[in-house]
C-alpha cells in the first residue's frame, strides 16, 4: 500500500530542517542502505576457534600470545582473557540480569556495548542502543577480521505499525471500501475503526492493531485499492492532518582486534548511518567494560586535571556523575555566560583498578578531540562502578527566528559529521602494575614508543646542570584608557621595560637563583592582548626592536631560557584581524566572542571587550608571520599560551573544521616551530603538544575536586617527568592558603617554582581589563620566592631528570613520591605532626628518603 506524505508540521518546520545543515551526501549521513526496509540480514553463524569452561555461551574467535577473545554471538557481548595472569575482563556485566537496582532502560543499557544519542527534528534528544533497538529484534550480525571480529547492528525496524494507517475514515469511505471486501477483510476493518458516536467517522482503534490483526487490516486496505489520492481527500473532507512515519533505521559497528597484549577497539564513523533528518550527535562505547560491582574494592582513574581516583560504591549517588571534555572546552560552543573554572582534561585515558588483582589502562587513540569520559558509581543507576568514553558526532545549538513579534527557537547542526574514527586501546596490567603509577608508567612506555614524548635529556646534555628550574613571568605592557585634559584615549601602559626586566634578574641572581626560564608577555603588537601575529612589532614601550636585541643577548649572557610569549588561537580585533572574516563562526553563525572572566559574579562580562576565536585555517599563517618575525631577534625560544592549550572548531558555512582537524591543524604548528629549532614554553600541555616542547606552565597540579571523587593523583606528572620540564599556576596568583602548601606539592609532584611580576607597582594594573594580576609587583615577592626555590630546589635537584616511579597516600594529608633513582619524598599537609614508615614528619613539613643509585 503506498500512502501520502503530509505534513503535519506548519512552515517553520522547513525552516528547521534548513537550519539542520545534514546532508545525506557524506560519510555518517543517511543514504540508501540506511533507509531500506530490506530485512536485515544477520549473516553466517560466528564459527568458535575455541571455548573457554568459564566462559559458558562465548566463541573463541581470535588468539595472540597474550590474549584470548571471546564473543557472545546472541547479545553482542566480548569478554578478553589475559593469558599471562587468567584475568577476564567483560564487555558487559556477568550478572547483569540479578541487577536489583537497574531497571528499564538502565537495565537494557548494561546489555549493550554501544549507545547513540540522536536528535529529532525539534532538537530534542533521543537515545537508541545495541541491545533494546538491536539485538532485541535479532539484527546484529559478524564478520571475522584480521585478529578479531567486526559486529555490525542495525537500529530499529522497517515494519509498518498503525500510524501507516489513516487516522480517520468517513462513513461513506468505510461503506465503500467494506463493499469491496470479502467477509475475513470487513472484520478486519471493524476491528480498525470505531463508530465516533457525536461524529459521523470511523476513528482508527490503535489498541486492536498489532501483531496479525495489524497484517489483516492493511491486507484489507489494498484488497480495496485505497491510494494515496483516497488519503488526500479524507483528510481534506474531514480535516485532519497526517506525515506518514519514518523507519528510523540507524547502522552503526565496531571492530575488536587483537594488537599484542592490548584490545584494540574501533568505532568506523563512516559506518554510522542515520537517517536524514536525525543526525546522532554522541557515541557511547562500551560503558560497562570491566565495570565493578557493590562486593568488588577498587577505583575508577579519571584524567580530570593531573589524575583523580573516584573509589568503588563511595556512596556518592547524590552527587553529578563525573563527565569531562578532552582538552577543555570547545570555545566556539560555549554559552557567554559559561565560565568554566574545572581543571582540563589534558591526556586522553581513564582505566580501572581492581584492588590487589588488576587494572585495565584505556587510552584513546582517535576521536580524543571529541571525546568526553564519564564516569559513576554504584547505586545510583545500577550496581556497577564503571567508565567509559563517549564521542561527540555531530553538534547542535539553537537559533532563533523572530518575525511578527513572535520567537521561534529551532535546532542548528554541524554540517556534517567528525572526520576521525573512534578508536579506543585497552591495555591490561596485573601484579605491582595494577595501580595508578603502574598505569602511567605503561602510559609513558606506550607514548615513548609512538613518538608521543620529546627524547629524554640527562644530566650529561645538559652539561652538568642540575639546578631545577625557576618559572618567571614577566608582563611588559597592557593597554589601558588614559586622559589627556579630560579626553579618553588608550595607550600601552609599561609595566617591565626590557631593562627593568635586568633589573629583576640580577637581583633574583643575587639571591642565588641562576636556573631562570624566563617568559615575557606583552612585548609586541600592542601588549598582552596583543593583534593576531602575522607581523611582529615589537612594542616601543617596553623598549622597541633594540631593546629585545639587547636583552636576548644579555639573558643569553647569563645563561638564562628566554621565551618571548605568543597568542596564536585567541585574538583582540585589530587592524590585521577580522572578525567576520578571521575569527571561527559558532553553530549560530556568528564570531564566537569570549567574554572576560568577571571574579565577583563568576561569570563572564559581558560590558567588557572581548576576544575573539581565531579559525583554525588561519593558525598555520600566523605561525609563519610569527617566526618571520622573531627570527631576526635569536631567542632561542617561544611561549605559546594558547597553542597547546586551546582547541576550537570553526563552523564557516560550507567550510567547516572540525575539532579532530583543528587538533591536526594545531600538530602541524607545533611541527613547524619545532622545525624552526627553538625551545617552546608552553601553557597546559594537552597530550598532542607533548612531543614537541621542552617546558608546560600552568600544568595540572591537581583535580577539580569534583564531590564524585575521592582523590587527586599526579598521574600527568608520572607521565611527563623526566621528559618534559614543568610548573603549575605561579604561586603569587594561585589559591595556595600559604608557601608551605605550595612547597609540599612542588616536591610531591616533582614541579618547579613558579612566579609571575611585574617591576611597576600593583596600583598600575588598577581599572584596567587585568585586574586579574593582583599582587604582582616583583619587590613584594622576591625574597618569599628566592626562599622557596632555594627549598624545593635542595630536594628535587638530585633528581632533576628522574622519572616519578611510584607513588602512594600513607595517611590523610600525607603522601610518599619515589624517583626512579630511589629517592623519595614523605609530605605531610597537615597542621599537626604525623608518623609514617616509622619517621615522624612535622606540620605542614616532608622527610626525604632512600638514596641515588
Amino acid at each position: 500500500m503506498r500512502m501520502v506524505r503530509k505534513p503535519l508540521l506548519i512552515a517553520c518546520l522547513a525552516a528547521m530542517i534548513g537550519l539542520a545543515g545534514c546532508s545525506g551526501s557524506h560519510p555518517g549521513a543517511a543514504d540508501e542502505t540506511a533507509g531500506t526496509t530490506d530485512a536485515f540480514t544477520p549473516g553466517a553463524p560466528l564459527a568458535a576457534s575455541f571455548t573457554d569452561a568459564q566462559l559458558s555461551g562465548m566463541k573463541g574467535i581470535a588468539e595472540n600470545e597474550y590474549l584470548q577473545l571471546f564473543v557472545d554471538d546472541q547479545t553482542g557481548a566480548i569478554a578478553v582473557r589475559d593469558k599471562r595472569s587468567g584475568d577476564i575482563w567483560h564487555s558487559n556485566p556477568p550478572d547483569r540480569d540479578q541487577d536489583p537496582i537497574a531497571s528499564g532502560v538502565n537495565k537494557d543499557l548494561l546489555s549493550a556495548q554501544l549507545k547513540l544519542d540522536y536528535y529529532n527534528r525539534f532538537g530534542q534528544l533521543q537515545s537508541i542502543n545495541t541491545y533494546t533497538d538491536s539485538v532485541a529484534h535479532k539484527q546484529i550480525a559478524f564478520e571475522p577480521i584480521p585478529d578479531g571480529v567486526r559486529v555490525t547492528w542495525q537500529f530499529g525496524t522497517a515494519e509498518r505499525t498503525a500510524a501507516d494507517l489513516p487516522l480517520m475514515l468517513s462513513e461513506a469511505r468505510f461503506k465503500e471500501l467494506s463493499g469491496k471486501l470479502d467477509r475475513t477483510g470487513q472484520r478486519a476493518l471493524t476491528i480498525a475503526y470505531k463508530k465516533d458516536p457525536d461524529k459521523p467517522v470511523y476513528v482508527r482503534n490503535d489498541s486492536a492493531l498489532s501483531g496479525l490483526q495489524l497484517a489483516r487490516t492493511f491486507k484489507a486496505f489494498e484488497d480495496a485499492g485505497y491510494t494515496e489520492e483516497d488519503l488526500q481527500q479524507d483528510t481534506e473532507e474531514l480535516g485532519f492532518t497526517q506525515e506518514k512515519p519514518e523507519a528510523r533505521i540507524f547502522l552503526a559497528a565496531i571492530e575488536y582486534t587483537l594488537d599484542g597484549d592490548n584490545l584494540l577497539v574501533n568505532v568506523p564513523v563512516a559506518d554510522i548511518r542515520y537517517p536524514e533528518g536525525f543526525p546522532v550527535g554522541e557515541v557511547s562505547v562500551l560503558s560497562f567494560f570491566g565495570a565493578g560491582g557493590q562486593d568488588d574494592r577498587g577505583s575508577i582513574f579519571v584524567p580530570d586535571g593531573s589524575g583523580a581516583l573516584i573509589h568503588f560504591n563511595n556512596g556518592k549517588t547524590m552527587v553529578p556523575a563525573y563527565r569531562q571534555t578532552v582538552y577543555g572546552t570547545d570555545l566556539t560552543m560555549e554559552r557567554t555566560e559559561d565560565a568554566i573554572r574545572e581543571q582540563a582534561v589534558r591526556l586522553p585515558v581513564f582505566g580501572i583498578i581492581r584492588e590487589g588483582e588488576s587494572a585495565f589502562l584505556a587510552i584513546i587513540e582517535q576521536g580524543a578531540s571529541v571525546a568526553s569520559i564519564n564516569a559513576d558509581v554504584a547505586g545510583r543507576l545500577n550496581s556497577y562502578n564503571y567508565v567509559y568514553p563517549s564521542f561527540q558526532m555531530i553538534n547542535k545549538d539553537e537559533v532563533t527566528l523572530q518575525a511578527d513579534d513572535q520567537h521561534r527557537t529551532l535546532p542548528k547542526f554541524q554540517e556534517r559529521p567528525v572526520r576521525t574514527d573512534f578508536t579506543i586501546r585497552y591495555a591490561f596490567l596485573s601484579g605491582r602494575e595494577a595501580s595508578y603509577a603502574g598505569m602511567a608508567q605503561y602510559y609513558q612506555q606506550y607514548l615513548e614508543r609512538t613518538g608521543g614524548l620529546p627524547r629524554r635529556q640527562t644530566d650529561r646534555e645538559t652539561d652538568g646542570e642540575t639546578d631545577m628550574p625557576f618559572y618567571l613571568q614577566l608582563i611588559g605592557s597592557i593597554d589601558k584608557k588614559k586622559h589627556v585634559v579630560g579626553i579618553p584615549y588608550r595607550a600601552l601602559e609599561p609595566l617591565t621595560t626590557f631593562e627593568q626586566a635586568k633589573t629583576i634578574i640580577r637581583r633574583l641572581q643575587e639571591r642565588g637563583v641562576h636556573r631562570i626560564n624566563l617568559k615575557y608577555a606583552g612585548w609586541f603588537n600592542g601588549g598582552l592582548d596583543h593583534s593576531v601575529p602575522e607581523r611582529i612589532a615589537v612594542d616601543r614601550a617596553v623598549g622597541g626592536s633594540r631593546g629585545l636585541r639587547e636583552f636576548t643577548a644579555f639573558v643569553r649572557e647569563q645563561g638564562i631560557s628566554f621565551f618571548p610569549d605568543v597568542a596564536v588561537v585567541m585574538a583582540h580585533s585589530g587592524k590585521s584581524f577580522r572578525e567576520s572574516k578571521d575569527a571561527a563562526r559558532t553553530l549560530r553563525g556568528v564570531p564566537a566572542a569570549i567574554y572576560p572572566l568577571d571574579p565577583a559574579l563568576g561569570r563572564r562580562d559581558v560590558g567588557r571587550s572581548p576576544s575573539y576565536v581565531v579559525s583554525p585555517r588561519l593558525v598555520g599563517s600566523y605561525v609563519e608571520g610569527m617566526l618571520d618575525g622573531i627570527a631576526a631577534y635569536e631567542t632561542g625560544g617561544i611561549s605559546l599560551r594558547d597553542l597547546a592549550d586551546r582547541l576550537n572548531s570553526d563552523y564557516r558555512k560550507r567550510r567547516t573544521i572540525d575539532r579532530a582537524e583543528s587538533e591536526s591543524i594545531s600538530v602541524r604548528a607545533l611541527q613547524r616551530i619545532h622545525e624552526a629549532d627553538l625551545d617552546i614554553m608552553a601553557e597546559g600541555g594537552n597530550a598532542y603538544a607533548l612531543p614537541y616542547v621542552t617546558d608546560i606552565t600552568n600544568a595540572p597540579l591537581a583535580s577539580s575536586g569534583f564531590k564524585i571523587e575521592d582523590e587527586t593523583i599526579p598521574f600527568y606528572q608520572m607521565v611527563i617527568r623526566g621528559y618534559i620540564d614543568y610548573t603549575g599556576a605561579p604561586f603569587n596568583l594561585s589559591h595556595y592558603p600559604n608557601e608551605r602548601q605550595y612547597v609540599l606539592r612542588c616536591l610531591e609532584y616533582g614541579s618547579g617554582v613558579s612566579f609571575t611580576w611585574i617591576h611597576e607597582p600593583n596600583y598600575k594594573v588598577k581599572d584596567t581589563d587585568h585586574h586579574d594580576l593582583y599582587a604582582v609587583h616583583y619587590a613584594l615577592w622576591m625574597d618569599k620566592a628566592a626562599d622557596i626555590y632555594r627549598e624545593v630546589n635542595e630536594v628535587l635537584k638530585d633528581v632533576r631528570h628522574e622519572r616519578i616511579v611510584a607513588h602512594e597516600k600513607l595517611d590523610e594529608g600525607v603522601f610518599k613520591t619515589v624517583y626512579e633513582s630511589g629517592m623519595s619524598v614523605i609530605v605531610n599537609y597537615n597542621g599537626h605532626p604525623v608518623t609514617a614508615e616509622g619517621r615522624t614528619i612535622e606540620a605542614e613539613s616532608y622527610v626525604t628518603g632512600g638514596e641515588r643509585s
